[in-house]
C-alpha cells in the first residue's frame, strides 16, 4: 500500500478532532455571548455548560481516547511495513465509527446507539492491533 492510503484515514480521523474542536468552540462562544453561561461559572470546571455544548466537549475529548491506540499503529505499521489493503481497509472502517459515534455524541445522543458506534470501534481497532501483532510476532515463523 501506499503511504497515502496508509495515512489517509488519519487524516480523516484529525479532521474529524479538528472539526468537534471548532463545533465545540462555537458552541460555548455562542452560550457566553448570549449570556447562559457566566464565564465565572466554568473557570474552574465544565459542570454548568449547557446540554450541547457538553455534548460537543465530550465528542471531542472522547477523539483522545480510543483513537490514541489507532494513532500509535499506525506509525508502527508503516514502519515494519505490515499496512496492508485490510489495514487500509479497517483503519477507513475504524475512522468511519468515530465519525458515526461522534455524529450520535453531538447528535441526538441516542446513549445505545453510542455505545455500538463506540464497541463497533473499539472491536476493528481489537482486530487490527491483533493482525499486526501475528504479522510481527509469527513474521518468521510464516514466511
Amino acid at each position: 500500500m501506499t503511504v497515502q492510503a496508509i495515512l489517509a484515514p488519519v487524516f480523516a480521523q484529525v479532521f474529524l478532532t479538528f472539526a468537534l474542536l471548532f463545533w465545540m468552540g462555537r458552541l460555548r462562544f455562542a452560550e457566553v455571548g448570549a449570556g447562559s453561561v457566566k464565564v465565572g461559572d466554568i473557570a474552574l470546571g465544565q459542570k454548568t455548560w449547557p446540554a450541547r455544548s457538553q455534548q460537543a466537549a465530550n465528542a471531542f475529548s472522547n477523539q483522545f481516547e480510543l483513537p490514541v491506540l489507532f494513532y500509535a499503529l499506525v506509525p508502527l505499521a508503516l514502519y515494519t511495513r505490515k499496512a496492508d489493503l485490510l489495514f487500509v481497509v479497517l483503519a477507513w472502517i475504524f475512522v468511519a465509527t468515530r465519525l458515526l459515534h461522534a455524529g450520535i455524541y453531538v447528535g441526538s445522543n441516542h446513549v445505545p446507539s453510542r455505545f455500538r458506534a463506540y464497541a463497533a470501534g473499539a472491536l476493528v481497532l481489537l482486530l487490527m492491533w491483533i493482525v499486526f501483532a501475528i504479522r510481527i510476532l509469527f513474521a518468521p515463523i510464516l514466511v
